[in-house]
């Protein structure tokens, strides 16, 4: 993972970038920086490169990468398939390699079209005065772009600077709908910009299908973007979404308000085809994790073996069923002798004054957390930071010791106050999360930035230790309510429109993922020098999601916390999970209680003041 740079500057003048964006840049790439400018006078042109590694795979690489050839590359990815990549070798030369040999543009997007796994990237082809662009199909890497047309700049950057007035409203995020391509003699000679566009290949009745309308909505003012005219494509890594209608299944609402059991699941009919499709979503999931657990810092100069005392891997975890099987596969894969961590937020709450006046036992510690019956369920003692997430997660902490004793499971308990919050948001987050600003991504972005800072306390039988997670990877549920109907907007949608409206929602879930939630979280988790992991938006596993009528994913006629995402919860059981399968769903702005620090008359839509700066 690398924070990754490219200005392209049309004018005879040498252009400055501003450095401001550089420390951004460079804390998610800790391990290495370095830039690379290419000149050209007929055409007039000029291209400043800078990269930030954090090294994760093979031999340390620094970036960016300039061939024989003069081509140059910076890449922001993870090879999990498509093309081989020895352990001892580093993806970004593997990607490099590839790309040198390519002569013609089908050339270049058939490499592109092969990767599997998460990527952004600007490549330099010398031959011809070309510079190419782009995000993974799924946009699970953050590329940005703007163009100053007062000095004839266009920039691409992992990360910006949020500024005020009309200079912040410049960034946005370069679709994730194909690869671009500029011709560096045309736009020299015209003073502009003019992006080739060469899409995914998948027809206008494909759920994922973005017209040019949509890209040319987020192309910067003063730009210009076309289909290629060639009519190329780059070959879509997913199949197409699965739009068949059941012939005749209950579209009704039954019990949606009664409490589930793990029991409940166990009393479902089972049924050959059911029970295939579990096993199936098992196999094709813990093999997405394993690419992704196994894929860890490796340095073939270092001929220790990982310590017993530091995880190399970290999950997102609330308790709910998505980081709960994550947790649960991930053991399969990694020895049992190495820790993984549990990252738990939970934003303080706000005690009502009457409260704090009744309140006469001194509290030992200010941080420290509720204490859990082993059902979950709070006892009397009470913290400010006893959240709904940190009881479902301690709950599901119990679950894993008991299903995997031999793991060394770091359950951290990370807390945030109102004043930190504070601070951090105007220092780094608003930053972070820019150019997106509605209420909800202050949430989430937030909290995200705390959670994957892995600062907080772990429970030790002496107590409390102050403790700060070293996992350099990051797995996170991310995907798993889109394709799976977790949302409270999905029943909504089925009780109003069946499983027709249900598998249009699905659709717009799919469509819109890289541009609400990818490039922001893979912004926010790379200031720490960590990578974000998504094993639920594997190629494999969303064309596996894809391939299934919607009645085999979902069934909400069934109550909350057992119809939405049904299949997965099956597959918790199938894997010892207990009551953890049949937990409803929880936002994260909720579980945590950042949603609570702020105002409450905020819908998560509204444009939210608080990332603002100056």
């Amino acid at each position: 993972m690398c924070g990754i740079f490219c200005l392209l500057s049309l004018s005879p003048t040498q252009f400055e970038w501003d450095k401001t964006v550089y420390e951004h840049l460079k804390r998610r790439g800790p391990n290495l920086s370095q830039d690379l400018t290419v000149r050209s006078t007929i055409p007039c042109y000029q291209c400043v490169f800078s990269a930030h590694v954090l090294h994760l795979r093979g031999l340390l690489t620094p970036q960016p990468v300039e061939d024989s050839r003069g081509n140059a590359l910076v890449w922001n990815g993870e090879i999990f398939g498509g093309v081989p990549v020895m352990l001892e070798e580093n993806d970004t030369a593997v990607v490099s390699q590839r790309l040198s040999s390519c002569s013609s543009p089908a050339e270049i997007l058939s490499v592109l079209s092969t990767i599997r796994g998460p990527w952004g990237f600007v490549y330099y082809q010398k031959a011809g005065d070309y510079l190419w662009f782009g995000r993974d199909f799924l946009g699970r890497r953050s590329l940005l772009w703007k163009f100053d047309a007062e000095v004839k700049a266009l920039t691409l950057t992992s990360v910006a600077v949020h500024s005020a007035g009309p200079v912040a409203s410049a960034w946005q995020e370069v679709p994730a709908a194909g690869v671009y391509r500029i011709d560096l003699k045309a736009v020299s000679e015209a003073g502009c910009v003019t992006f080739e566009v060469y899409p995914w290949a998948y027809g206008e009745n494909d759920p994922f299908y973005s017209c040019p309308q949509t890209i040319s909505e987020s192309v910067p003012s003063g730009c210009t973007a076309v289909i290629n005219r060639s009519g190329l494509a780059l070959t879509s890594p997913v199949c197409p979404l699965n739009t068949s209608l059941p012939e005749s299944l209950n579209e009704e609402e039954t019990h949606p308000n009664a409490q589930p059991s793990d029991q409940d699941l166990e009393q479902l009919p089972a049924g050959t085809e059911r029970g295939e499709a579990v096993n199936r979503l098992i196999d094709v999931l813990s093999e997405a994790v394993r690419r992704r657990v196994q894929a860890l810092p490796f340095r073939v100069q270092d001929d220790s073996p990982p310590s017993n005392d530091n995880a190399s891997i970290a999950i997102l975890f609330s308790g709910g069923i998505d980081s709960m099987i994550l947790a649960a596969l991930a053991d399969r894969h990694i020895p049992a002798h190495q820790p993984i961590d549990l990252l738990n937020v939970a934003f303080k709450l706000q005690v009502p004054k009457k409260q704090k006046e009744s309140a006469k036992k001194p509290v030992k510690h200010k941080d420290k957390p509720t204490e859990c019956n082993t059902d979950g369920a709070e006892s009397q003692t009470s913290s400010p930071f006893d959240v709904p997430d940190r009881i479902t997660g301690i709950a599901g902490l119990k679950e894993l010791q008991h299903l995997y004793p031999e793991r060394s499971w770091r359950f951290v308990e990370i807390n945030v106050t109102t004043e930190e919050l504070q601070k951090i948001r105007q220092e780094r987050i608003c930053h972070l999360v820019h150019p997106l600003d509605t209420v909800l991504d202050d949430s989430i972005g937030c909290a995200v930035w705390f959670a994957t800072r892995g600062a907080g306390f772990i429970t030790e039988d002496s107590g409390q230790e102050p403790f700060t997670s070293s996992a350099k990877v990051i797995l996170t549920g991310m995907g798993a309510d889109e394709q799976l109907a977790g949302y409270s907007r999905h029943r909504v949608r089925f009780k109003t429109s069946g499983h027709l409206g249900l598998i249009q929602e699905l659709a717009m879930e799919l469509a819109r993922i890289p541009s609400r939630n990818l490039g922001r979280d893979d912004r926010v988790i790379g200031d720490h020098g960590k990578e974000a992991r998504f094993p639920y938006l594997d190629e494999d596993v969303v064309s596996y999601l894809n391939s299934l009528p919607v009645w085999e994913k979902a069934d909400l006629s069934l109550p909350r916390g057992i119809g939405e995402k049904l299949l997965l919860r099956l597959a918790a059981r199938q894997l010892g999970l207990g009551q953890s399968a049949v937990l409803p769903k929880r936002a994260m702005q909720f579980g945590s209680r950042i949603a609570k620090m702020e105002d409450h008359r905020e819908k998560a839509s509204d444009k939210c003041t608080r990332l603002l700066t100056g």
